[in-house]
């Protein structure tokens, strides 16, 4: 075997190993990343739930408790469509894109092999109208993400993508100044921002020169909703009153998305947001 084969067989052998440690680590190729604790997204732990046992109200003809479903602010009401919206995003190494929608957000990436941080806020909004709901309002959030890995290097390298969405409401029963935001300590002056189970970060082994195509779709649906009865009152303060006066009143909800990414060439990113309650 020649000098250049050998050394080319022991860059392939080196490089497969550090591929196979990378994928024997407990972080998976594409992870959904954990949220907050307090996650308005996330069901309270069994203690909590059992502070808040209203009777069922609605087309039910028996009362049921948190022990039993969970929810029963919900139980057995019908499913309602509140709007659609998409927020759409363009990384690139110059900014507009030819060719891209021209709604599009864009974002310079910094040179390889820097990390590249985006905060972008109000991507889409979707207006409420008062008692669009009862009691809950859920997401289906749907990202479409065309990502274009890329290492100019000589060394191996790992490309990372990560997005983190969240939902700021505004609604009128927020205005209230005796109202305290605990996750800023100050008033909420008519608008909370929350988080949903939705957040992903993507880990990708790339060879000196290689360039890689990726498309990833997924959907996120809510668990206990982004925002709720219940979450007004135990995680944000609201007296029960407070609460259920929310839901009588219009919200707009806007979509945020930050994120970051590293050996990232370009990439189109779809945000799909889907509202649905009760």
């Amino acid at each position: 075997m020649s000098g250049h084969s050998r050394s080319a067989g022991l860059w392939l052998l080196s490089f497969a190993l550090v591929s196979l440690v990378h994928a024997s680590q407990p972080a998976a190729r594409a992870q959904t990343v954990a949220e907050p604790p307090g996650s308005a997204d996330l069901l309270p732990g069994s203690s909590v739930r059992r502070l808040h046992t209203p009777a069922a109200r609605g087309p039910v003809t028996s009362a049921v408790t948190v022990e039993e479903v969970g929810d029963v602010d919900s139980f057995g009401r019908s499913l309602r469509w509140l709007g659609v919206a998409q927020g759409d995003v363009d990384l690139a190494e110059a900014c507009p894109v030819p060719g891209s929608a021209s709604d599009a957000r864009c974002v310079v990436l910094s040179p390889t092999p820097a990390l590249t941080d985006f905060d972008l806020t109000d991507l889409a909004s979707i207006t409420l109208p008062a008692r669009s709901a009862n009691s809950l309002l859920c997401h289906w959030f749907s990202p479409v993400l065309t990502l274009q890995y890329a290492n100019p290097g000589a060394d191996a390298a790992v490309a990372q993508f990560s997005y983190f969405p969240t939902l700021t409401l505004e609604n009128a029963v927020l205005l209230d100044p005796g109202l305290i935001d605990p996750t800023t300590g100050a008033p909420f002056a008519g608008r909370l921002t929350t988080g949903m189970t939705a957040s992903e970060r993507f880990e990708v082994p790339l060879a000196p020169g290689m360039t890689l195509n990726e498309r990833q779709r997924d959907t996120a649906t809510c668990i206990a909703g982004f925002i709720s009865k219940r979450a007004l009152i135990q995680n944000y303060g609201l007296t029960e009153s407070q609460a259920s006066e929310f839901f009588r009143r219009d919200t707009v909800i806007r979509l945020n998305v930050r994120g970051s990414a590293r050996y990232v060439q370009a990439a189109s990113l779809n945000f799909g947001l889907r509202i649905v309650g009760d």
